[in-house]
């Protein structure tokens, strides 16, 4: 395993300094992880990133990716409506880059509040506090890039598309790769409804297709392995073939989508053109572009304007962030390297067992990545 070299103390003290000024709590997070639960949430993909480990007979677990899963956990368990939680340590990611060490240093923040009220300045505040503590590396080259999935489902509702490809579209809005896949398929109808046996399931209640399955494991001889059962496998069966069937975009609503994710602008200019690209249907987007404007007022305090940019297409290897996303990027390394992440996943609360209407933001820093020694070294193995 490539591990990340040492950072001066001095450096993380630095970078993790605004984190710990902002009043959250220490906390931590166990090293190994449960494997099936980051699959659900970042798709079987990223198994091929995980270091899995497994006792004989034992569930499958992993070595952390990161604390974000694990610190929403533990505050769903503490019974807390609220509370913010700041963290330090090594998170794990297997890479085939020679280059990119796989075992890292991680300093975060994770705040956690109970539903009702604006979410504004929460998002403003995390992606400020990210800001900072990027810049408390000793970089001069920084740029902070933002996005928003809830943005993207919202344009998604102005173009009046069907309510199953409307659907489709907006489980990938936070993950690029998988949206342009859906806009290679103009046109196109899947006849076997994502495939024989899922086109069998679908239209089956969960409950029914879970025994259907559960039939043809008997007959078949198939003993489950990696602790999915039944009623798990089937509903994620149902679900693709149901998306499978619902038509796919026509010409004309891909190029308009192909647009939305194609600005890459300062945030004034690009969200104007977010309105000229939105179809009629479009309430939901002017209230989602008014909440843009008050994050903006307060990010200005904290980040260069120059410096800001809103791309749409700015996703994450997890896909459960649901609202604002963002980016603190180096020209030193490049914008495949990120010095900071984070952004809005009110929606990974509940999936965890939490309250429906709970919200939760956080964000990211890899001190490596924000030190600089003064004489221009990218701070990157």
């Amino acid at each position: 395993m490539r591990v990340e070299p040492a950072v001066p103390a001095d450096v993380t003290a630095d970078v993790r300094a605004p984190l710990e000024a902002s009043g959250a709590e220490r906390a931590d997070a166990p090293l190994l992880q449960p494997l099936n639960l980051l699959l659900d949430l970042a798709g079987e993909a990223m198994r091929a990133r995980l270091f899995v480990v497994q006792s004989e007979g034992g569930a499958e677990n992993c070595l952390r990716p990161d604390f974000t899963v694990a610190i929403a956990r533990q505050h769903i368990a503490s019974g807390r409506a609220a509370g913010a939680y700041w963290y330090e340590g090594a998170a794990f990611r297997a890479s085939s880059g020679a280059d990119r060490p796989e075992e890292f240093v991680q300093v975060g923040l994770e705040m956690f509040s109970p539903g009702g009220g604006s979410v504004e300045a929460a998002d403003a505040e995390i992606a400020g506090l990210a800001w900072r503590a990027a810049g408390a590396g000793g970089r001069g080259d920084l740029s902070l890039w933002l996005g928003d999935v809830a943005l993207f489902s919202a344009f998604v509702e102005s173009l009046d598309l069907p309510e199953g490809l409307a659907a489709r579209l907006k489980r990938v809005a936070g993950r690029p790769r998988l949206l342009w896949n859906e806009l290679s398929r103009v046109g196109e109808s899947d006849a076997n409804g994502g495939g024989a046996l899922a086109g069998l399931l679908a239209g089956l209640s969960e409950t029914q297709a879970a025994v259907l399955l559960e039939e043809v494991w008997a007959l078949a001889g198939v003993e489950p392995v990696g602790g999915r059962g039944p009623a798990e496998i089937a509903a994620r069966l149902v679900r693709k073939a149901e998306a499978a069937k619902a038509p796919a975009l026509s010409e004309g609503q891909a190029d308009a989508v192909r647009a939305f994710m194609a600005i890459d602008d300062q945030p004034a200019y690009a969200f104007a053109k977010v309105r000229d690209l939105a179809g009629r249907n479009d309430a939901a987007l002017k209230a989602a572009l008014g909440g843009w404007e008050a994050r903006l007022q307060e990010l200005a305090r904290v980040a260069p304007a120059d410096a800001t940019r809103f791309t749409p297409a700015l996703g994450h290897a997890f896909d459960y962030y649901d609202g604002i996303t963002f980016e603190v990027r180096s020209a030193g390394i490049g914008p495949e390297r990120p010095v900071a992440v984070g952004g809005r996943y009110d929606g990974l609360l509940a999936r965890l067992g939490g309250a429906g209407d709970a919200r939760a933001v956080g964000c990211m820093v890899r001190p490596w990545r924000a030190w600089c020694d003064g004489e221009g070294a990218e701070g990157e193995a």
